[in-house]
């Protein structure tokens, strides 16, 4: 891809309370803005496992939220509870609940994902009925928008957005590029 005067770049860049999955020394970065949500993101979701097994140790990815309040109603508070959940350590099973069951994202159904990855529910209430974790979610958006991000899903490799308008080829491309390169 040639580079262009007007590339979009990640305005955050990876921090250590990100969600991540793969090597965390892996030269090459795979970042997500996403939605629970979002249906594009539920399609999208499979592309960064696929990209972890076919470059084991050679990518890591990282997934943050940019709930899309106006289309999506139950996104935000699905975005407090993967948080809740990655609290216990189950955010990559809540992560994958929700896309599995995005069309049953209320308080009920959120709580059930809870009792099913077994966590303290107890806390798991608390900490959602005080919505200790909106900050860091409000604060993945914030970064977002600095990003020029208007729509999910969003992926950065190595801080440059994908344009994925066609499809997830040009994200596995742009992937095996970097890798190639060495990252």
């Amino acid at each position: 891809m040639s580079p262009q005067s007007h590339t979009i770049t990640l305005a955050v860049p990876p921090e250590p309370t990100d969600h991540l999955l793969g090597s965390e020394h892996a030269r090459v970065t795979l970042v997500e803005y996403g939605d629970f949500e979002c249906p594009s993101c539920k399609v999208a979701a499979t592309t960064p496992k696929l990209l972890l097994e076919r470059f084991p140790n050679k990518i890591r990815f990282i997934f943050r939220h940019f709930p899309l309040l106006e289309a999506h109603p139950h996104a935000l508070l699905a975005a407090e509870a993967s948080e809740a959940a990655a609290a216990q350590g189950e955010f990559w099973q809540m992560h994958d609940l929700l896309f599995q069951n995005q069309a049953h994202l209320k308080d009920k159904d959120l709580h059930r994902y809870a009792v099913d990855l077994g966590l303290d529910l107890a806390r798991y209430t608390a900490e959602m009925d005080d919505h200790i974790y909106l900050q860091k979610v409000r604060e993945h958006m914030e970064g977002g928008r600095r990003s020029h991000i208007r729509a999910t899903p969003t992926f950065f490799v190595d801080g440059v957005v994908q344009d994925i308008s066609f499809g997830m080829k040009g994200l596995h491309d742009a992937v095996a590029g970097a890798v190639a390169r060495g990252g």
